[in-house]
């Protein structure tokens, strides 16, 4: 039996001696690589971080200290060490483990954030928790220096250093990336830290000589350590924490257990909120992750074990994104890109290449990036602005009052809308459709396919008095869906038989709904199938339509609160139209992670469900629609 089969919980690693955690460390690293392998999953966080959650379960009492983590997806071997090695075989599969830390899970994953720059925010009020209740308990809070770029990890920085008597240490884990390599000032202020740390070896230089001399030894170093700030600042600028009223200790290397393990228990004794500063290395221990330039392996497929490579991926969504949107930069000198620190994962890395002066990195400040782009719109360029749509939560306020108050015409392209699947609740993307109805003046577009998102995109950076968002969802993207007509900016799909059903599709739901269509003819149910492309505003010709049909059904993947099936029920009912409208989309719930198509067919949102679902509600309206009275409204196509 290994040594880490005897790891049920934290307390199983403190009586093992230093050979054995180095032992350990390694039997860690195999185990990720043969579970990621198959599994998928963020792997090279998690190699970067063995030694360091090693030595945190080491120095402190989890989960009566609480260890909280920013971002969760460098939780793995957290998970290892308390006790969910059987787990792995269904890594971020539907009832196996999730991808980040989860309280279902076990009592030591205490916050399920998978959103970066929030666990400084956590840990604050955490420890002021412990301190109000009088409870002698520590908050350990593990954060990356790219979750350092977000705003939010200030705020908070800022909060901590006004308490001296927080217990409460901050450990940053530096390995210069977030996806990508970190950018900004404050990288390159983490770098000098990281790359001179001249400082200690002159202090300890200087120590030796003084020792050597019994009349000055010992008084006189003890008033040069005085100094030694002074001469931090100068060799080594850590004085931006300090600065702030942080202790700092550092730079350690992340990957000495011993080193970690007594800078954290320093930073435990000193009684007050201290910062340690940990120097990791991403993909450390398996060399293909080490030499892996795009990410060093932050979130691969399954992948050969022996060469790093991984299964033939199909083209996506994202593929067609980075494919149009060079050919429009070619086209106009005036669109620029941004990112948040996902340069690849948006697929922004091919027009980063072409036009390198045109594209933005902000990194993790998805709110300062929005901004920016309100900036460059007054200043004359067309932004877009590429993220997951989870993401576009954070940056609501901005695109609202600083983007469509000021009318810039900036486009949002979000990746990774509706349901994502095994990244679990956090990053389903089915809140943007609600939203983002609420803004005046957007316009808002969901193609259908990869034709329809060149189409859409490139009508987008024609908006130039407005904001414009796309969104489209993760993984292969669809085979092209022909229209059959157009009435007003909407694709008709399908017109078969008598208008009873309308069916209002959206976006990727629209693969789904020509299945449902097929169904309802089966039935002898007349259909009509309708991809409004833009769903915002809703168009009045697709309103029309609503008068001449006995049921109108609309299906997308977002929340069914405030999406654009309520938007569609509003426009019907404000154009006096009496047709019933049946809104279809996923609950509002935080959805488990698993399988899309099978998160879909869980919620009722499959093929089967949506056509058993719309055949007992046009049983229940009673006379065909040549036994009524004629409805105003005529279609224009």
């Amino acid at each position: 039996m290994g040594l880490l089969e005897s790891i049920n919980g934290p307390r199983d690693l403190r009586d093992l001696t230093e050979q054995q955690l180095v032992d350990l460390a390694q039997e860690i690293r195999d185990f990720l690589v043969d579970t990621c392998s198959r599994t998928g999953g963020h792997l090279g966080p998690n190699l970067g971080v063995v030694e360091l959650t090693i030595a945190l379960h080491r120095v402190f009492d989890s989960p009566r200290d609480r260890i909280v983590f920013d971002t969760g997806h460098q939780a793995y071997v957290h998970k290892l060490l308390t006790g969910r090695r059987d787990g792995f075989d269904r890594l971020k599969q539907e009832g196996g483990l999730s991808g980040y830390p989860s309280q279902a899970e076990s009592p030591h994953d205490i916050v399920e954030n998978s959103h970066a720059s929030t666990a400084l925010s956590y840990a604050d009020g955490l420890a002021k928790a412990h301190v109000l209740r009088g409870e002698d308990r520590h908050v350990a809070a593990l954060v990356g220096d790219g979750a350092l770029t977000g705003g939010m990890a200030w705020e908070a920085l800022n909060n901590i250093t006004a308490r001296k008597d927080l217990p409460l240490v901050i450990v940053v884990n530096d390995n210069g990336r977030s996806y990508t390599p970190t950018v900004g000032g404050l990288a390159e202020h983490l770098n000098s830290l990281r790359t001179n740390p001249r400082y200690e070896r002159l202090l300890e230089q200087i120590k030796v000589q003084l020792n050597k001399s019994p009349r000055l030894g010992q008084p006189t170093y003890d008033v040069l350590h005085g100094i030694k700030k002074g001469l931090k600042d100068v060799l080594a600028p850590q004085g931006l924490f300090e600065d702030l009223g942080l202790k700092y200790v550092g730079p350690v290397d992340g990957h000495d257990l011993p080193a970690v393990e007594e800078a954290l228990e320093q930073a435990k004794r000193f009684g007050g909120p201290v910062l340690v500063h940990v120097i990791t290395k991403k993909g450390y221990g398996y060399p293909a992750a080490e030499r892996h330039l795009e990410d060093n392996f932050h979130s691969p497929g399954p992948f050969d074990v022996e060469t790093g490579e991984e299964a033939p991926k199909p083209h996506e969504w994202g593929h067609v994104f980075s494919e149009e949107l060079v050919k429009l930069g070619e086209q106009r000198d005036d669109i620029v890109a941004i990112t948040a620190a996902m340069l690849y994962p948006t697929g922004l890395d091919a027009f980063a290449e072409r036009f390198p002066d045109r594209t933005f990195d902000v990194g993790i400040a998805e709110q300062h990036g929005a901004t920016s782009a309100a900036g460059l719109a007054i200043g004359g360029m067309h932004p877009v602005f590429a993220l997951y749509s989870t993401f576009l939560n954070r940056a609501f306020d901005q695109l609202l009052m600083d983007v469509a108050l000021h009318r810039c015409g900036v486009t949002f392209v979000l990746d990774r809308a509706g349901v994502t699947g095994s990244d679990g609740p956090s990053h389903n993307g089915m809140w943007d459709l609600s939203i983002l109805q609420v803004v005046p003046g957007l316009r808002l577009g969901v193609p259908r396919d990869g034709s329809r998102l060149r189409e859409l995109l490139g009508e987008a950076v024609e908006v130039d008095d407005a904001p414009t968002v796309l969104r489209y969802p993760k993984g292969a993207v669809y085979d092209d869906i022909p229209a059959a007509g157009r009435v007003g900016t909407a694709d008709v799909i399908v017109r078969n038989g008598a208008r009873d059903v309308l069916i209002v599709a959206v976006g990727a739901m629209v693969k789904t709904c020509v299945d449902v269509a097929e169904r309802l003819a089966a039935q002898g149910i007349g259909v009509t199938l309708v991809d409004p492309r833009w769903v915002k505003p809703v168009d009045q010709a697709v309103v029309d339509l609503a008068a001449n049909h006995r049921l109108v059904v609309s299906v997308e993947d977002n929340g069914r609160v405030g999406g654009c099936g309520a938007a569609l029920s509003q426009a019907v009912s404000d154009a006096r139209i009496d047709t019933p409208v049946r809104v279809h989309g996923l609950p509002q719930e935080f959805l488990a992670h698993g399988r899309r198509d099978a998160i879909l067919d869980r919620v009722g949102l499959s093929a089967q469900d949506l056509a058993r679902s719309i055949v007992e509600d046009v049983a229940r309206l009673g006379p065909t629609l040549a036994e009524v009275p004629s409805r105003r409204g005529q279609e224009t196509a």
